[in-house]
């Protein structure tokens, strides 16, 4: 029996997968209390979502001796599990993940999703999938890893993908994305550029519920049709232009009291708050065991990419718990086409395009279809729509040859960030394109139409 007076090492189970080689073992993993170590020391990761997932996601990546942990939105969460697990430093961020910076962002070796949200999943794949292609000046990362991207440790310049389209592997910044709806969940690991991204597989997803208008506004029939008339047509005709907000708590109470109000016009009973906030963004009630299950999951995976120590899932977990229990694991193929995670779109403009007329044409661009965008180049935003005074400051730049913006190079990168029309909804969007400029030195015409 084992002595019980003996203390227990705080890494124990750790250090059953990472001090010992196995059969399972990635190429470049190197057992040893080093590696430990390195990742306890070097390994960064962020954590996008603070509800029941992203909590449960939190505690277990800290108690997997990932002890540096970015975690947008809950200031509680990140002061709970540092009370619980010694050792462990989280940095709470609560704000919009549109308002990041890229840099912010690129500071994380790897990103790991506890979201509800189908926008912000694609707003952040965007984000980990527009790092592919940046050339490493400087590469100091430790040896641990393969697919470890670039984080403080590198000095980066932004350019496009080698000439045969090849990804650069060092710029890759993976991803682990978990979800639950009920007793249902998905654990799934994005590698961009190697595995398919979020927008390859945005089939896998059903279509919203939608309500025919003429029923929200003549012919109601439960609470869901009263509080969908207060979020669709009632608040836009008493706040005209101004948009709704989902996590702005005064937002959805004004919608909960006028669902409230419709229903009692109508007679129907069963409007709470609860299912106002359920039915304006399509929750379904969490189940903790759930949680649970789809954070070890995805807790596993993050620890596998950063150590090495066993081969990562390829590439979807599902598990449903609702009658008796059953996973499966689906291999799903990458889109080579994808707009996201590929090289990019080609774009090839002539050097006397001003930065306006790009802006314009980006909006007639039968792929994108990207209104009020702005416009990036490495470090440097060269057009911001929002807010006011950033707008303000950028504005001097739309009537400059996007060339000069660029500094006259000959072909690069640039990222777009606006408004895209995507089943048949409006929806936030980020698009990497390769800009290829006639007529400056070195580059010919070429029989690639703009944007093909």
């Amino acid at each position: 029996m084992a002595d019980l007076d003996v203390p227990q090492s705080k890494t124990r189970d750790l250090d059953k997968l990472l001090l010992r080689a196995g059969n399972l073992v990635g190429p470049d993993f190197y057992p040893g209390a080093e590696l430990r170590d390195d990742i306890r020391d070097y390994v960064r990761v962020l954590v996008v979502g603070a509800g029941g997932l992203g909590c449960e996601l939190l505690k277990d990546l800290a108690l997997s001796g990932l002890e540096d942990v970015g975690k947008p939105k809950a200031e509680v969460a990140a002061k709970r599990v540092m009370e619980r697990v010694s050792g462990v430093e989280i940095v709470p961020h609560f704000s919009r993940i549109e308002d990041k910076e890229l840099d912010f962002y690129n500071d994380f070796n790897i990103i790991a999703l506890g979201l509800d949200s189908i926008e912000a999943r694609r707003y952040i794949n965007g984000v980990a999938c527009g790092f592919l292609g940046m050339k490493v000046l400087k590469y100091c990362l430790p040896k641990f890893s393969s697919f470890v991207s670039l984080s403080d440790h590198c000095v980066c310049e932004n350019v496009e993908y080698d000439e045969d389209d090849t990804l650069r592997r060092e710029t890759i910044k993976p991803m682990v994305d978990g979800g639950t709806e009920g007793f249902k969940g998905h654990a799934r690991v994005i590698v961009p550029g190697v595995t398919p991204c979020f927008e390859c597989t945005i089939w896998l997803f059903p279509p919203q519920v939608k309500f025919p208008l003429c029923t929200l506004a003549e012919t109601p029939r439960n609470a869901a049709h009263c509080i969908e008339y207060a979020h669709l047509i009632k608040w836009h005709e008493v706040h005209g232009g101004k948009s709704f907000d989902p996590d702005e708590p005064e937002h959805m109470k004004w919608v909960y009291d006028e669902a409230i109000k419709r229903a009692e016009l109508f007679g129907i009973p069963g409007v709470t708050y609860s299912l106002t906030q359920g039915v304006v963004k399509n929750i379904i009630p969490a189940i903790a065991s759930t949680n649970a299950i789809i954070s070890a999951a995805c807790a596993l995976e993050t620890l596998k990419i950063v150590s090495g120590c066993s081969k990562t899932l390829a590439n979807y977990l599902t598990y449903n718990g609702g009658e008796g229990l059953h996973t499966k694991v689906t291999e799903f193929v990458r889109d080579q086409d994808c707009l996201v995670c590929g090289p990019g779109i080609l774009i090839e403009l002539d050097t006397s395009i001003t930065l306006q007329k790009f802006i314009d044409m980006l909006e007639e661009h039968p792929k994108l279809l990207l209104s009020k965008a702005s416009v990036k180049h490495g470090k440097d935003s060269l057009y911001m729509q929002a807010p006011p005074v950033l707008e303000e400051m950028h504005r001097p730049n739309l009537s400059k040859p996007l060339y000069d913006l660029m500094g006259r190079v000959q072909k690069d990168t640039v990222h777009v960030f606006g408004t895209a029309l995507k089943n048949e909804e409006k929806q936030s969007s980020l698009t990497k394109l390769r800009v290829v400029f006639k007529g400056a030195d070195g580059v010919t015409d070429m029989d690639t139409a703009i944007g093909a």
